[in-house]
């Protein structure tokens, strides 16, 4: 599977004009034998990307006790003025990637946002464990997701990292998605790797 999604990328890469701007690439993979109408098919699934994004994912805490995590960390005043501000909340909402919070500012973090993030899959992960350890593995992850229909999209990496990266993030993901899937790469139909303003590349499988 290594060579074909490598074969893609090298692909993509002759195949694209060069802009004015690094380029994201992205992975869609299309799904069969899924009922996107059953909950139990539906999910949300964060994935550790192992080379990274190849920027920083932006990542939210909410915490009274928290320090230098190196990302923005709100407390419960921080909140009281979110929530007399619901442009700013809003904001927030739409420029973050990842949500953390503390167990006790939970209820006032879901009354805050609640209505803007949840819609996007993007409900605040409660903190537990090393939160320092979180907030880093977040900057480097991405979202994958079902809904209303069978096809995941995703960021992989830039345009700038090597292929070798983009390929070993892409396997990540796969194993992600097969792991939630009821019949693990059965239920994969097609897979794509495309640039932010290419057309996609199909990935021989």
């Amino acid at each position: 599977m290594r060579e074909n999604i490598l074969k893609a990328i090298k692909e993509l890469r002759e195949k694209s004009k060069k802009r004015k701007f690094s380029q994201t690439f992205d992975l869609v993979v299309n799904l069969k034998e899924v009922d996107t109408k059953k909950p139990e098919n539906k999910f949300t699934e964060d994935v550790v990307l192992p080379h990274g994004r190849g920027e920083e994912a932006k990542v939210v805490v909410f915490s009274d006790s928290a320090k230098d995590l190196k990302c923005d960390v709100l407390g419960s005043e921080d909140l009281e003025k979110l929530s007399k501000n619901k442009r700013e909340a809003k904001k927030l909402s739409q420029r973050s990637a990842f949500f953390l919070a503390e167990p006790k500012l939970m209820p006032t973090v879901a009354k805050v946002i609640g209505q803007y993030v949840g819609p996007k899959g993007k409900l605040p992960k409660i903190i537990s464990g090393d939160v320092k350890s979180l907030v880093e593995n977040y900057k480097k992850s991405v979202r994958i997701r079902i809904k209303d229909s069978p096809v995941i999209q995703c960021l992989i990496g830039q345009e700038n990292m090597k292929d070798e990266d983009i390929a070993e993030n892409i396997e990540a993901v796969l194993k992600s998605l097969e792991a939630k899937l009821p019949k693990g790469k059965n239920n994969i139909n097609k897979i794509f790797v495309k640039l932010t303003m290419s057309r996609p590349v199909k990935v021989e499988m």
